[in-house]
């Protein structure tokens, strides 16, 4: 089994941002006992930010500012590495670094490198430590949390396990600092309930990190279409990830996986990016695109609401004004106006035949 196992910067740090030796050696250590057993493992670990603030003499608070937070990154990534290294080497391991952008999952051939990259080094035996690529992340596009990415990396190196380990017993049924009553839900079969439980969920992160359960449960759900089985745990649980790759019961909030495999690129396209529009249709483009896996063409578009770029993001509402697929818009929100509700032999000069090819659509399950 290949399994990938997240893990925040609350679990990984302290309150003023030191890293905490304790979880990271834990962590190594069931890691290892993985890999003794047979399986391969892949640790998306957050912290490099939280790392660099007492570095950098921010012991009072993270930073909001992004070129800060770069730099707190370059230098606290590397500090990072060095305890895993550390640990694992008494293991008999050796870790690699694999720092990785939204980018890596969107263009085929940089996805292409990534997932050989990660094959070899999971064939020579290498445990790889991943972590977006923040010292150097596009702020337009990163995402700010490692949830996601875990997601999408275990999608591409096919493991059948995704453990996200937080500093919660798993998903509650309310936010639990703020309602004794709440419990964990053990299990979610129906999809159709993330987004009510990350509602309930509370807020979307701390002081040192920028993840919330909103962002595992929307990790869950790309794991989910990815085929494969998400464990929401808490990280100082005593052999959380062997218990999680066993399916022991109440080890946190399992996430089933459904039958139907989106493909990379889909799944990115769906459900990690941002839209930043919408774009409306008429019941006859969204009949094309559901049924038959059409592109979105100019005839079939009713009207828009937002500003947005070619290749950015945009939700695309029916009739009954429900979000029924997500696509990259060859438009700008500008240009628009002149071709909503024109057939393809009317188009303006230069203007693409589609206003979302089928192969930039996820039509949302």
């Amino acid at each position: 089994m290949i399994v990938v196992v997240k893990i925040g910067t609350s679990s990984i740090t302290e309150a003023d941002g030191t890293i905490r030796t304790e979880a990271v050696a834990k962590l190594s250590g069931e890691v290892a006992a993985a890999v003794a057993d047979g399986h391969q493992a892949v640790v998306v670990s957050s912290g490099a930010i939280g790392a660099g603030l007492p570095v950098l003499g921010f012991e009072q608070g993270r930073p909001r500012d992004s070129v800060t937070l770069q730099a707190l990154s370059a230098v606290g990534q590397s500090r990072l590495m060095a305890l895993y290294q550390e640990f694992l080497d008494g293991y008999g391991l050796i870790c690699g670094q694999v720092l990785l952008a939204p980018r890596d999952f969107l263009e085929r051939t940089q996805y292409l490198h990534a997932q050989r990259t990660l094959s070899r080094l999971l064939k020579l035996g290498v445990v790889p430590i991943v972590n977006e690529n923040d010292a150097v992340a596009d702020d337009a596009i990163r995402w700010g949390d490692n949830d996601r990415i875990s997601a999408l990396v275990a999608h591409m190196v096919g493991a059948e396990l995704l453990v996200l380990l937080t500093d919660t017993e798993g998903v509650h049924t309310v936010d639990p600092r703020s309602d004794a009553e709440a419990r964990i839900v053990e299990e979610i079969t129906d999809l159709s309930l993330l987004d009510e439980l990350a509602a309930a969920a509370g807020g979307a992160g701390t002081d040192r990190g920028s993840g919330g359960m909103a962002s595992k449960l929307a990790a869950a759900r790309i794991a989910s279409w990815s085929g494969l089985r998400t464990v929401i745990a808490a990280a100082d649980r005593q052999g959380v990830v062997g218990d999680a790759m066993a399916q022991v019961p109440g080890v946190g909030t399992t996430v089933a996986a459904q039958p139907q495999r989106l493909s990379a690129r889909k799944l990115w396209i769906g459900f990690a990016m941002v839209p930043t529009g919408t774009v409306r249709v008429d019941a006859g483009a969204r009949r094309a695109m559901v049924e038959r896996g059409a592109s979105l063409l100019a005839i079939g578009i009713t009207g828009f609401e937002g500003a947005f770029q070619p290749g950015d993001a945009v939700d695309v509402r029916g009739p009954d004004d429900q979000v029924f697929a997500r696509g990259l818009v060859e438009l700008s929100s500008d240009d628009m106006d002149s071709v909503v509700g024109l057939r393809t032999d009317a188009m303006p000069p230069g203007a693409p035949d589609e206003v979302i090819h089928r192969d930039s659509l996820t039509v949302l399950p």
